[in-house]
C-alpha cells in the first residue's frame, strides 16, 4: 500500500527518516517497474547547516520548501542523480535522502541501468541507487503518491534496536551540525552504503 501524503507532511524529519527504514521505493519508469527497501537514510532540516536549504531558497533547492510528499532530485559533484524525500508543510524545508536499498523486484533492469554484470552492491549508495532505478532530475518535484514514484508499507517491521544513528556522510562543511546523529541505518544490512 501506497504511503498517504499523511505521513510526509509531519513536522519530525528525523522521526520519518526512521520510519522510512523498512519501506519499499518504486519507481515505474517507461513502463518497467524496479523496487527497493529502503535500508539506510539521511534527515536534512533547514534549521541546521548540512541541509541545501540553510541558506534560504533558491532554484535548485526550491522544492524542498513547497509541501512535504514530493520528490527532490538534485546532481551532486556534477555526476550523480541524488534522490530525497521532502517532509514537513510548505515554507518548512526539510527533506530525506534515501543513502541506500535493498533491491526487491526488477533487478535485472537495475543491472541493465546501473550498465554493470554483477547484482553485488548495485544500490548500496544514493548515486548507485538513482541509477539503478532510472531516477533523474526530470523527477524533481514528482508526488510520491504518483504512479511513476512512490513508497509503499508492506509491513516490513524493523525494531528500534534494529536501527542506527550516525553522522551523516560527506558533509564535513557543516561543522558541528555535521555531527549530528540524523544518518539511520539497519544495523548488519549488506546493502548499507559504505564511506
Amino acid at each position: 500500500m501506497k504511503l498517504s501524503n499523511s505521513f510526509y507532511l509531519r513536522n519530525k524529519v528525523t522521526v520519518i527518516a526512521r520510519q522510512l527504514l523498512g519501506k519499499i521505493l518504486v519507481a515505474n519508469i517507461r513502463g518497467q517497474t524496479v523496487s527497493g527497501m529502503i535500508v539506510e537514510t539521511e534527515a536534512y532540516s533547514e534549521i541546521e547547516k548540512g541541509s541545501h536549504a540553510y541558506k534560504g531558497k533558491t532554484k535548485r533547492n526550491e522544492v524542498m520548501f513547497g509541501q512535504g510528499g514530493v520528490a527532490y532530485v538534485y546532481l551532486c559533484y556534477g555526476v550523480h542523480e541524488m534522490f530525497n524525500i521532502v517532509t514537513n508543510r510548505v515554507n518548512k524545508a526539510e527533506a530525506i535522502l534515501v543513502r541506500a536499498l535493498q533491491p526487491m523486484e526488477g533487478i535485472d533492469r537495475m543491472i541493465k541501468l546501473r550498465r554493470v554484470n554483477s547484482f553485488k552492491r548495485i544500490t548500496s549508495g544514493p548515486g548507485k541507487l538513482t541509477q539503478a532505478l532510472g531516477i533523474d532530475r526530470k523527477l524533481n518535484g514528482v508526488s510520491l503518491t504518483s504512479d511513476k514514484l512512490w513508497i509503499e508499507d508492506r509491513g516490513i517491521i524493523i525494531r528500534p534496536k534494529e536501527i542506527i544513528s550516525a553522522p551523516r556522510i560527506g558533509i564535513d562543511y557543516a561543522g558541528k551540525d555535521a555531527l549530528l546523529p540524523w544518518r539511520f541505518f539497519i544495523k548488519g544490512n549488506e546493502w548499507v552504503s559504505k564511506y
